[in-house]
Formats: C-alpha cells, structure tokens, sequence
C-alpha cells in the first residue's frame, strides 16, 4: 500500500497510464522503500531493545542486589548517553556527501554487539559500560536513519512517511516485552535466555539494514550549490542563524524543559489509582498501543495542515493529561484516556518535529541538522526530569506535576508565538 512506484523508469509509462487531465505526482504513492525497509529495521531492532528494557529493572535489582541508586545512575545512563553521541553521528554521516547508511549500520551493529556482554556483567561498572556502549550505537544511527527518511520522502508526504516508521518502530515497542515475557515463563536461565534472543534479533536487523536499504537512500538528491556550508560541525552550528531553524530548535528545547519523563507519568498514574505493582509494566504498552494507531494519521494531518502546527497539538495532548492526572477524577477510564494522550502526545510530536525541521535544514547538513535539534531536546528533558525528580521530593508528587504543567502552558504559548510561520506543502 505505501511502496513508491520506481522514479525514472516508470514515469512515463504512469503518466501515460494516467490519462490527460491526471496529475502523475498525485498518483504516486507516499512512502518510498527506503522508508519501509528503514521502518522493518527500527521494528525488528525494538523487539531486541525492549526485551532487554522490560526485564533490566528486574534484573539488576532483583537478580543482581543493585541498589536504587545504582539503578538510577544506570537509568540515566541509558536514557541519557545517546543524546552526547547524536551530533557526532550527525556530523560523520554527512561528510562526503552519502554516509547515512554505513553510520546507521555501525550504530546498529555496536548496539547489537554489547547485548551478549550482558551475561557477563554482574557490577555496576561493566554493566554501566554495556548500557553506554548500547546508547552509543543508538545515538550514532538515530540522525542519519531519520536523514535518510526525510531525503527519501519528497516534502508533500514526509509527516506521512515518519508517521509510517514511527508506527514500525512502535510496533516493535509492543512486541519487545511480550516476547521477553513469554522467554521468561519458558525458560530456566531466563535472563540469560533473553539477553541471547536479544542478540539474535539485533542482528537481523542489522541484516536487513544492509541488504535492503539502499546505499543511495541518505544521498542528497542536488548537488550542493556554490556557497553553501561543507558538511561540518561548525557548519552544523551555523545552521542556527537561519531563523526558521533557531526557532524550530529553540521552542523543542523549551517544550522539552516541561515533558516529564514517561517513568515519572506512570508513577504518577500508579500512585492516583493504585495501580497493582504486577500491573504496572502495562502502562508503558498502553501509551505505545496508542503511538501505533495515530503515527500515521498526524503524519498525515502534518501534511495536510503544515507539521508545526501538529507539533504544538501534541504537548496540548500532554498538557491535558498532565490536567487529568491533577484532576479529581478517578473513574476506571482515567489510565485509558491518560496513556491515549500521552501516545498521542508522542505520534504528533516525534517524527512530525523531524520532519518540521526537514523543511528548512539544507540536504547536505540534513543528518547535522536533525541531530543538533535532538540533541537539544534531549538535554532538555533530561534537566526536566532532575529538575522534577527535586520537586517531587522536596514538596511532593501533585505539586511537582503542577508546577511542569504551567511551564508546559507557558512554554507551548510561547513557541506558538514565536515559533516558525507554519508551512503546508503544496
């Protein structure tokens, strides 16, 4: 449904095809190859990811005595690192003009690589080495993989074609845990038994990356034009004089200093309905469910309607779970209609940010460009998540999520005001 049709070969055929008084652009379908191959990579890579994820807090705590605060440092560790990493993938993969794709391989390899390492480490330091070897894979391949979408997807059907890869990535989201879940039950040795499985299914993605995404999918489609910037991290830098890409980055990174962690959301979720501690790994699936089913419809809204304004939606739907959540109410729907924003909040926001900032970063620094803008955010919500993490503990729970939904409000205010004149492709 979503495959492009061949470019140059088939063109005249389709229009022929087509009749007179048929618009060939319009006929062509959405999403290119590179996108669903990009798509079944990311897919097949969260199954491994997540199955770790799902049993890490158990595991280090439970199987190993980690304390709570060794586990926090981990945490951060792995939440953290790939944001320290993203520029410099950036930066490799645009320099000579057509690297995303060997960045993205070894970022996917390196991460693949350290999973086996997992049944050997059993102290903090070897098992804080593994996690920043994985993040490390995953910053390096985060800016050039979605570079290769947003080269790969013309303008008018590029918030489509991220909703499409974010809706792959999600789905393998879902399946990660369950997958572990089932390994668990099945086996004796089953943390070991899911770190070997994990391992597997890493490299099949890093397969699949290989042999079924193009070389030419993260080469720019024109030559650089005389006088624009060589591929460099000054040149990176530089890119925030252009205003439209100052504002873009400047208003993720205030929205970022007000998104709550989704730990956090679902503590707060816990703690308001008393939610079962077995039932609590369910929560992460609710808002991925969720992500699943709107990726694709707000890219395409983001289409439709520019992708700024899609964006700013988004923290509105987090705003309005942040309100719920401070609300009274505690009918059976809350968590259902909290985890729904939340996943909304993520499908208006993550890919359709990617492809807002596409519109204005020049191809030659496209995977620079993105890099630098998740870079600030990340950093971003990493400083939201300490900065909350404080108040919460200095004067509670309810007074922490109040004060992160007025700078929320205040922050989404702002960017509405100030951020780019939104664009709707032709």
């Amino acid at each position: 449904m979503y495959v492009a049709d061949s470019r140059a070969a088939g063109a005249g055929s389709a229009e022929r095809a087509a009749g007179p008084g048929t618009d060939p652009a319009r006929r062509r379908v959405a999403v290119a190859p590179a996108v669903l191959a990009l798509g079944t990579v990311s897919l097949i890579t969260d199954v491994s990811s997540e199955m770790v994820t799902a049993v890490l807090p158990l595991y280090l705590v439970a199987g190993l005595g980690l304390s709570p605060l060794g586990f926090g440092v981990l945490d951060g560790v792995y939440n953290g690192f790939s944001a320290v990493v993203r520029l410099v993938g950036g930066h490799v993969a645009d320099r000579g003009g057509g690297r995303h794709k060997a960045v993205a391989v070894l970022g996917y390899s390196i991460s693949a690589l350290c999973k086996p390492f997992l049944l050997l480490a059993h102290t903090l330091t070897p098992i804080g080495l593994v996690l920043a070897a994985d993040r490390t894979g995953k910053g390096l391949r985060t800016a050039p993989r979605d570079a290769m979408i947003s080269l790969s997807s013309p303008p008018e059907v590029r918030g489509r074609a991220f909703g499409v890869h974010r809706a792959m990535d999600t789905a393998g989201a879902l399946l990660g845990p369950v997958v572990a879940f089932l390994i668990l039950r099945a086996t004796v040795d089953g943390y070991d038994a899911v770190f070997t499985v994990s391992f597997c299914v890493a490299v099949a993605g890093v397969l699949v990356l290989v042999l079924f995404v193009p070389s030419g999918a993260g080469s720019p489609r024109t030559a650089p034009a005389a006088g624009h910037p060589r591929p460099t991290l000054g040149a990176a830098f530089a890119l925030l004089r252009h205003r439209g890409i100052r504002r873009i980055a400047v208003c993720a990174l205030l929205l970022g200093l007000a998104t709550v962690s989704d730990s956090f959301l679902y503590l707060l979720l816990q703690d308001r309905l008393g939610v079962p501690d077995r039932w609590f790994a369910l929560l992460p699936v609710g808002t991925a469910a969720a992500f699943l089913l709107l990726a694709l419809p707000l890219g395409r809204l983001a289409d439709r309607i520019g992708p700024w304004r899609v964006f700013l939606a988004g923290h509105g739907a987090l705003l309005g779970a942040y309100a719920l959540l401070l609300s009274s109410w505690r009918g059976t729907a809350l968590p259902f209609v909290v985890l729904v924003l939340h996943g909304a909040f993520y499908a208006a926001t993550d890919g359709v940010l990617m492809a807002a900032a596409s519109q204005s970063v020049p191809e030659e620094l496209r995977s620079s460009g993105l890099a630098l803008i998740q870079t600030g955010q990340a950093l971003a919500r990493f400083v939201c998540s300490l900065a909350f993490g404080a108040v919460w503990t200095a004067w509670g729970d309810r007074t922490a999520l109040l004060a992160a939904a007025v700078a929320l409000a205040v922050c989404a205010a702002v960017s509405l005001r100030t951020g780019p004149t939104p664009k709707v492709p032709a």
